[in-house]
């Protein structure tokens, strides 16, 4: 589907969806107004997991984008957006992929929610199309839009920023409990400096310096901190899953020509494209986890953001060397 179409798409069902529930009672935000437990909301997976890392036990905490489902063309339902409506800390990403947020949230009206947005957290960059990638289809006679790559917790820099923003927000709303927010929140910033130094290790003393995906790829930020040069099928937020002859024969001689012993694919991926080129270069496929969403068995047994980027740290390592 062409971009401005989609767009146009998601704000006309969100500005009916905020009318459907603005015939629906809810109650105001500010659970720890009252003595309960804060109630947090978050759209996607990595706040939902920095979150409940930060408060432990004295938040009740709610994830909208289902386990296992595409973060790219997430609806929210009536039920969605009053759980929005009576939280008191609502956490998002901000990107092309919320488009629907604004309207709800100026629809909504609630004037004591805390609102924490990730790409505000970070200084953030460009998606960019680089040499062989499929761009997606642009309505003709539309101007080019910028778009900024909406993946910034890829990069565990960026992901203590975040922490720390969140950790500040639930001290605000939630002060009988700054100390156990704070707490929590250090020793969260101090795993994932480790997860830091780890892949700076990798990146440091590798043979090469290039990453090869068979997939979108949401990993500007990460390639960006250790200095790493990517060729992909995609650019991180493309709805497209099916490449042209080209792109796929491109990358396929790209992993012969430099000799990449590893072809990427993310979480959830049909992994068609990796497989095509594996079969025809002898190259090894594996995941490396963007972490925008997880599988249901993974969110049943409590993976983690450290977690699943602790296994990229392997992965690269395989895919440099």
């Amino acid at each position: 589907m062409k971009k401005s179409m989609k767009k146009i798409i998601v704000l006309a069902l969100s500005g009916l969806l905020v009318f459907m529930v603005s015939l629906v009672c809810g109650k105001p935000a500010g659970a720890a107004d009252s003595g309960g437990k804060i109630s947090v909301v978050t759209t996607i997976f990595p706040p939902y997991d920095f979150a409940r890392q930060v408060v432990g036990d004295k938040a009740d905490i709610t994830m909208l984008l289902r386990p296992s489902s595409e973060s790219h063309s997430f609806e929210p339902t009536p039920q969605d957006i009053i759980k929005i409506q009576n939280c008191d800390v609502f956490i998002y990403g901000g990107g092309e992929s919320d488009e629907w947020v604004k309207g709800v949230l100026e629809a909504i009206g609630a004037p004591k929610m805390k609102i924490v947005t990730l790409m505000d957290c970070v200084e953030v960059v460009e998606e960019e199309i680089v040499e062989g990638m499929q761009e997606e289809e642009e309505e003709e006679g539309g101007e080019h839009e910028a778009e900024y790559d909406e993946h910034v917790w890829t990069s565990p820099r960026n992901a203590k920023l975040i922490v720390q923003k969140i950790s500040d927000t639930f001290c605000e709303v939630d002060a009988a409990n700054a100390d156990v927010y704070k707490s929590n929140a250090a020793a969260c910033l101090e795993k994932l400096d480790k997860l830091d130094a780890a892949f700076k290790d990798a990146a440091a003393g590798a043979v090469r310096k290039t990453l090869v995906f068979g997939d979108r790829f949401p990993f500007r930020y990460f390639a960006d901190a250790y200095g790493l040069s990517y060729f992909a099928a995609f650019p991180g937020c493309s709805t497209e899953t099916e490449a042209s002859a080209a792109t796929v024969a491109f990358l396929i001689n790209k992993v012969r020509d430099e000799k990449i012993p590893v072809v990427f694919h993310i979480e959830l991926s049909n992994e068609n494209i990796a497989d095509t080129i594996c079969e025809a270069t002898g190259a090894k496929k594996l995941l490396f986890h963007a972490c925008h969403n997880i599988s249901r068995d993974d969110f049943q047994r409590g993976a983690t953001y450290l977690e699943l980027m602790t296994a990229n740290v392997e992965a690269l390592k395989q895919a440099l060397n």
